[in-house]
């Protein structure tokens, strides 16, 4: 469709600039029209051809390096060097599976499932999921005071400083 819009417009055009230098012979007439016809042709191409990129949120690689368990008081406890992985599992190691985040010695163990949350990196970018949880997953944005509980399989986007809530345990994201 956009073929025949570009096929369209340049016969106008051809049709006018025709007339304006061919039939036409006022030199004035000449010079403000095909003026116009360039310069709207130009505009038409640039804004056609040109990808707009205003108001799109470009997507920088992440600066995630570690999540680190804080203890009540916010004093770290753990930390876990995820810089190079694309996968990590969140939750607690058993005999039948290992998390690579093993929360099984935390206070509130109890509440953490053993496939609790998955973190994934996609486009340079880490993803958080509750895997269908029991206690659910929250995240609190950085600058932000209050934190959101995630829906089961819907990935939300995290960046250093934010704090991953797993049950009650706090894992800060560096």
């Amino acid at each position: 469709m956009t073929i025949g819009l570009d096929v369209c417009i340049a016969i106008i055009s051809l049709a006018v600039l025709y007339y304006i230098f061919i039939i036409n012979r006022d030199i004035s007439a000449q010079w403000i029209a095909g003026s116009i016809v360039v310069l709207s042709g130009g505009a038409y191409l640039f804004f056609k051809y040109i990808p707009a990129t205003k108001g799109k949120k470009k997507m920088l690689p992440s600066r995630v390096v570690k999540l680190v368990l804080l203890d009540d008081d916010g004093t770290s406890v753990k930390e876990w060097y995820i810089q190079g992985e694309t996968s990590v599992l969140i939750g607690k190691s058993s005999r039948n599976s290992e998390a690579d985040i093993d929360l099984s010695d935390t206070p509130y163990a109890s509440l953490i499932s053993p496939q609790h949350a998955v973190l994934n990196k996609a486009s340079g970018q880490w993803f958080i999921e509750d895997i269908d949880s029991a206690s659910g997953v929250g995240v609190r944005k950085r600058n932000q005071s209050k934190s959101s509980k995630l829906e089961i399989e819907e990935p939300s986007l995290i960046e250093a400083g934010d704090l991953i809530y797993i049950a009650n345990t706090r894992i800060l994201v560096k």
